[in-house]
């Protein structure tokens, strides 16, 4: 399968960074099926950082293998264990399991505020739940590990968003 990665700048070898932002899934990179959701994320990287070019890196991933090797937590669903995950992770305070790779609905701008409201308590997860049904929520693939990383094949790059 094909993932995209949305920066400022190409990346032909992702690697682990360390971030200041509690993320949604903890550290790690992140990646989306969708070349669409990448772009987006491009371009508001551009907006935070002030510099660069909109760039989707694109690479080839091989579930069948990452399936037998690596170990993966996967959320199907929004769920109340995904939303706690989430809600752990942006709090840096997540303490359980640690897993190669991650997969599972990002909590993009659209949820953005229903996630606030549950970190700083205004919401319990089943109200948090109720309220994210309307949306319409995107997959995120966070590659946590080196051994996670070496699955990933660098194939291209489309930048500020060249015909394909």
């Amino acid at each position: 399968m094909l993932l995209y990665h949305g920066s400022y700048t190409e990346i032909t070898a992702p690697r682990l960074v360390a971030s200041s932002r509690g993320l949604d899934f903890g550290h790690g990179f992140y990646l989306t099926s969708r070349e669409d959701q990448a772009k987006s994320f491009a371009e508001r990287v551009i907006k935070r950082r002030g510099e660069g070019v909109a760039t989707v890196s694109v690479y080839d991933f091989d579930e069948k293998v990452a399936k037998q090797t690596l170990d993966i937590k996967h959320f199907p669903e929004p769920n109340a264990e995904w939303l706690e995950y989430v809600r752990d992770n942006r709090l840096k305070i997540y303490s359980g399991k640690q897993y190669d790779l991650i997969i599972g609905q990002v909590a993009n701008d659209n949820v953005f505020l229903t996630i606030q409201a549950l970190v700083i308590g205004q919401f319990t997860v089943e109200a948090a739940l109720v309220a994210l049904k309307p949306y319409k929520l995107f997959d995120q693939h966070c590659f946590a590990t080196e051994k996670a990383l070496s699955m990933l094949k660098f194939v291209k790059s489309i930048s500020q968003w060249e015909e394909q």
